[in-house]
């Protein structure tokens, strides 16, 4: 565990604090933390909060074979995990000192002092007994740790129900809790921990001591004690002297809290066990303060719907009625149509900038035909764009397109098309039927007719 030493200013301002008898939380020196305790849905489960710091516990139960040593008792495990969830300085994955300080500290808080009556566990005399475990989990650290995972053992024990079994010769036969009420385990006494933190060589004592207030302590005292005041394990850590009246001064301490807590803790049980029989609400999320967000509840306010369709006539009669204006489509072209007011449809036209470019482009590929005669009254379609680009700068009136099978006339209509998939040529007969020729251009030759004469209308001009 890797903290974050304080400074000299704030280790001054916390001693001299403690000298004056005063505290940051604004508590008293004999004074715990508030403690409330919280139950989950299923039996066993707990959550136990000390002021900020946060603990949760949960039992589980096993049929395992017993030791060989201890052959008629039921076994006890308790395990204690301290996240980087719970503090930044907890390393994960690895035992520090401080864990295997306060696991063994659990253990003989809880197992060693007999609180549970282990023989009550064995359900085959060394074959089959029962195995408790117990997990606990850091949520939130905040100071005196080993208190708080101490009375979240403690509640989690008391509110675990294992479930019944039953012995027919050597069958053993387990009963869900749906068949048979699970049964209690057997808790004899409730053992708590009670910390004191001591400062200045003992000098200053104070009883629940906060993180901060741990960094700057000399040493700590662990008096685990039942409400019988009988004392189950004591331990000093730190390295200071304590003399005898200051150790019985904190064991009278501890009696009285150590009553306080039990009663709460009784108080809390009860209160659990009751909503469970009644049939109400329980679990982590009733539990809730409903002041928080996360638990936020408004109450409902009733209202009467009987006259809500005649409300909802009135409103209509008095309403205004719509508009009989109705927009009508404006057909600017076949296929296309246009609702209410709009700019008008541009696409398609072409801008001064890419008619500049057509014209300039289109003198330099003028095409010069020789060769071919077109009579009147014939039809050109499909010619691709190459070629539409060319015969729409200028034919000679007179005369032949070379590489195209027909005559050319001043008056005859061309048409043509940008496909350039399939390029065929249409002759329409004149009235006195002659003869008609087709034949089936592509798109490359008419290219190819077309780049011929540029190149030599080139030569001519750099001969000019």
């Amino acid at each position: 565990m890797k903290e974050t030493p304080l400074s000299n200013c704030e280790r001054r301002f916390l001693l001299r604090a403690i000298e004056e008898k005063k505290r940051l939380d604004g508590r008293q020196t004999y004074d715990y933390r508030n403690i409330k305790i919280s139950f989950g849905t299923d039996y066993g489960c707990c959550i136990v909060e000390l002021g900020k710091t946060r603990v949760l516990g949960q039992v589980s139960c096993e049929l395992v074979s017993p030791k060989l040593n201890r052959a008629t008792e039921g076994i006890l495990f308790f395990n204690l995990e301290l996240s980087q969830m719970a503090a930044p300085a907890f390393e994960p994955g690895r035992q520090s000192d401080l864990l295997v300080k306060l696991n063994r500290l659990l253990e003989r808080c809880l197992r060693n002092s007999k609180c549970i009556d282990t023989e009550s566990l064995c359900v085959v005399a060394g074959e089959k007994v029962w195995q408790i475990r117990v997990d606990l989990h850091l949520l939130n650290h905040d100071g005196n740790i080993i208190d708080a995972a101490s009375i979240a053992a403690i509640v989690a024990l008391c509110h675990f129900r294992r479930p019944d079994v039953s012995v027919q010769g050597d069958e053993v036969t387990l009963y869900t809790l749906e068949e048979r009420d699970p049964v209690p385990l057997s808790i004899h006494h409730m053992p708590i921990c009670v910390s004191f933190a001591f400062f200045q060589q003992g000098t200053y004592l104070l009883v629940d001591p906060s993180e901060r207030e741990e960094r700057v302590m000399d040493g700590l005292l662990v008096i685990a004690m039942n409400k019988h005041r009988e004392i189950c394990t004591i331990q000093s850590s730190g390295g200071i002297m304590l003399l005898k009246d200051q150790v019985l001064r904190c064991s009278k301490i501890a009696g009285v809290k150590v009553v306080e807590i039990t009663e709460l803790i009784q108080k809390a049980l009860e209160n659990d066990h009751k909503v469970r029989k009644e049939g109400g609400k329980f679990g982590f999320a009733e539990s809730m303060a409903n002041q928080r967000i996360t638990a936020f509840k408004m109450e409902k306010a009733p209202i009467d719907t009987s006259d809500v369709e005649e409300k909802a006539e009135e409103i209509i009669s008095e309403a205004e009625p719509p508009s009989e204006v109705v927009s009508q489509p404006v057909l600017w072209t076949p296929g296309t149509a246009q609702i209410g007011e709009g700019i008008e449809n541009s696409w398609g036209h072409l801008e001064d900038s890419e008619k500049e470019d057509e014209d300039e482009g289109g003198s330099d590929e003028a095409v010069i035909l020789d060769g071919v005669k077109m009579d009147p009254g014939v039809e050109v379609s499909n010619i691709g764009s190459q070629a539409r680009r060319a015969l729409s700068v200028g034919f000679p009136r007179k005369g032949y397109c070379s590489g195209l099978p027909f005559p050319l006339s001043g008056n005859a209509p061309i048409v043509l098309s940008d496909s350039e998939e399939e390029e065929m040529i249409i002759l329409e007969p004149d009235k006195n039927p002659k003869k008609i020729r087709t034949q089936t251009i592509s798109a490359t030759q008419v290219k190819a007719a077309s780049k011929r004469p540029v190149k030599k209308r080139k030569k001519k001009r750099a001969a000019n």
